[in-house]
């Protein structure tokens, strides 16, 4: 069993992690999906959350001022695959999806979710033909995730291989219908700008009144995340960073602390949930 150590964290974080012990009621924790509450598996749609994850964020939830999941999947999807729904504990769960652009929160059940931008439409029809004249190699699979498309490559042979080859044209194929190419581990999403999840972890704590935040993240698109919680701490309000993903050099060098994937994740939220802190 993983065990999470606190003297591993940073002066900052670890100012952090006592204001979330002091203050409870204020405190919001908010976590990543794929990598860090559920592992990569080679297969996304068999992603499920590792086994101490919601019995810790049920036996934290009812403490908190929140507890929300920011991830790029679609709200309906993490909900599901999460098992978040009808958790005893859980009732103020709220569930950014697609960025922050779709939204499912427990109290109500109710999921909300803007029309899809036409230049995703567009790069669903165009990107079979794109792929095979590119000749990707087997393995390389494609995620509908109905306001953006995702090409992964970590079924493939060469993963870094295929991953570099498709980068570029998939960039250009982005940028022609509007659309942003936001890299992950093995992933290529192509997505509307404009939102992320900074803004959509930034609006999330603006409803709650939020005073510390806990935010953990595995991949590149937390960095937005991180720099947000890096703006209210350099406003005097306490955050911990918490990387999940210690092969992500860009992301654990600005963690306070680095656990090791959702086994490590799962053993903090169950030391922030033990009555003792």
């Amino acid at each position: 069993m993983v065990r999470f150590d606190a003297h591993t964290i940073t002066p900052a974080g670890r100012a952090g992690l006592a204001a979330l012990r002091a203050e409870p009621g204020r405190s919001v924790v908010a976590l990543d999906f794929d990598g860090t509450l559920a592992p990569i598996v080679p297969d996304p749609e068999d992603a499920r959350p590792h086994p101490d994850v919601l019995p810790a964020l049920a036996r934290l939830g009812p403490r908190l001022a929140g507890v929300a999941v920011v991830t790029g999947r679609p709200a309906e999807v993490a909900v599901r695959y999460g098992g978040f729904a009808g958790v005893p504990g859980l009732e103020g769960l709220t569930v950014l999806g697609a960025y922050g652009a779709e939204r499912w929160d427990a109290a109500t059940g109710t999921f909300s979710a803007p029309p899809p931008e036409p230049g995703v439409a567009a790069v669903r029809a165009e990107l079979p033909g794109l792929l095979a004249g590119l000749g990707a190699p087997e393995g390389v699979r494609t995620e509908d995730k109905g306001l953006a498309v995702a090409v992964h490559t970590r079924q493939s042979a060469d993963p870094a291989g295929a991953f570099a080859a498709l980068r570029a044209p998939l960039a250009e194929l982005a940028a022609r219908h509007g659309l942003h190419l936001e890299p992950g581990r093995f992933v290529l999403e192509l997505r509307p700008p404009g939102m992320d999840k900074g803004m959509a972890l930034t609006a999330y704590l603006a409803e709650r009144d939020a005073g510390p935040v806990l935010y953990a993240g595995d991949d590149l698109g937390d960095l937005a995340a991180f720099a947000a919680l890096e703006r209210r701490r350099a406003d005097g309000r306490p955050t911990l960073l918490v990387g999940a993903a210690p092969e992500v050099p860009a992301l654990a060098e600005r963690a306070d602390v680095v656990v090791p994937g959702p086994a490590g994740v799962a053993a903090l939220l169950t030391a922030l949930a033990r009555p003792e802190g």
